[in-house]
């Protein structure tokens, strides 16, 4: 069975990131039925202080214990979808330090984003796009793009429009094709943590 963590990319008191990131969960886990398991992964959490590694994770795994927690957890999974909010044309700082503490664990699996924001978190993902390319992730599809205006009564209550229902569906199905197309490269990848 394809394993797929969906992360929670902000630490933020107030976020709305826990109830979207359980609707993905709910609307994947649905559609995939049983060929795939999806885990929520709040950053919350882990609470993960700046870098605080000597060595950069592309040279060497960390060996700090919430790192090594950490790179279990991010290791165990075939592909990723990140939820995120946008502050500033930018994915959360909470979100970024995560990502740089790991390098392998990255690797050979494929990612999908929903992002929620005014217009969508749409420059903060596309930041991230950015730097999956240079973990090695498969970047998939279109992103979810949820509108503060649009997708939340008074900018906070989260009830999301219909039409993102076979954007979800779409996003997993590309996921679960991509993971099982990546498995030899996961397979190939030397042991982490």
């Amino acid at each position: 069975m394809i394993r797929i963590g969906i992360i929670i990319g902000s630490t933020r008191p107030g976020r709305k990131g826990d109830r979207v990131a359980a609707w993905v969960r709910d609307l994947a886990a649905e559609h995939a039925g049983d060929a795939a398991d999806f885990e929520v992964v709040d950053l919350k959490d882990y609470a993960l202080p700046l870098l605080d590694e000597a060595v950069p994770a592309r040279v060497a795994p960390g060996g700090r214990p919430h790192t090594r927690r950490w790179a279990e957890r991010i290791g165990s999974y075939d592909a990723f979808i990140v939820v995120t909010p946008e502050y500033n044309t930018a994915p959360p700082a909470s979100l970024t330090n995560a990502i740089d503490y790991l390098h392998e664990e990255w690797g050979g699996k494929p990612v999908g984003y929903v992002g929620y924001g005014v217009f969508g978190a749409v420059m903060a993902v596309q930041k991230l796009r950015a730097q999956a390319g240079v973990l090695r992730m498969a970047d998939i599809g279109p992103q979810v793009a949820l509108s503060l205006r649009e997708d939340f009564v008074s900018f906070t209550d989260f009830r999301p429009q219909e039409l993102h229902v076979p954007e979800v569906h779409g996003l997993v199905d590309e996921l679960l094709t991509w993971a099982e197309a990546l498995a030899p490269l996961r397979a190939a990848a030397p042991a982490t943590a």
